[in-house]
């Protein structure tokens, strides 16, 4: 898996992307028709907001006193993948609140004909004291910085 930082995704009328990684459908990711199951885009999208957090150096499940957990997480569907196909997942930070931030992910199929749109996703995740209890926590001002310094890159 690599990582690219401070790309545009290819469709342009979206917005830059601070980050973008690559990787392929595994077959445990397919259904019985062949294509990826929707409910593996959790997982893709889960990989690729982990790379994002690796190369903007903001601990990838966050630390104790600010765990990361998801609240909610949409996705909506364009085009199919099936095994083996490469994705590029691109990668931004679309909102920062005082405890919660929002991850935008824009995964696309990349073949010899170029970069297919395939879908969107997008995960609001907020800080907790613990995952065994405990309430909302304010993100660490170094983890906003450095956020904020990673997306500047694409502006």
């Amino acid at each position: 898996m690599e990582g690219r930082a401070g790309l545009s995704a290819s469709d342009h009328d979206h917005p830059p992307f601070a980050f973008s990684t690559r990787f392929r459908v595994d077959l445990a990711d397919t259904d019985a028709g062949g294509v990826v199951y929707f409910g593996r885009y959790g997982r893709y999208l889960e990989r690729a907001v982990f790379e994002y957090r690796r190369a903007a150096g903001v601990p990838v499940l966050g630390e104790p006193g600010h765990q990361f957990m998801v609240r909610s997480m949409t996705v909506e569907y364009h085009a199919p993948l099936r095994f083996e196909d490469e994705i590029e997942a691109f990668v931004r930070v679309s909102a920062v609140g005082t405890t919660s931030h929002a991850m935008d992910v824009r995964f696309e199929r990349i073949d010899a004909h170029g970069a297919v749109h395939v879908a969107d996703a997008r995960a609001v995740v907020v800080g907790v004291e613990s995952w065994d209890g405990g309430g909302a926590t304010p993100m660490p001002a170094a983890w906003r910085e450095a956020i904020e310094a990673f997306e500047a890159r694409t502006h």
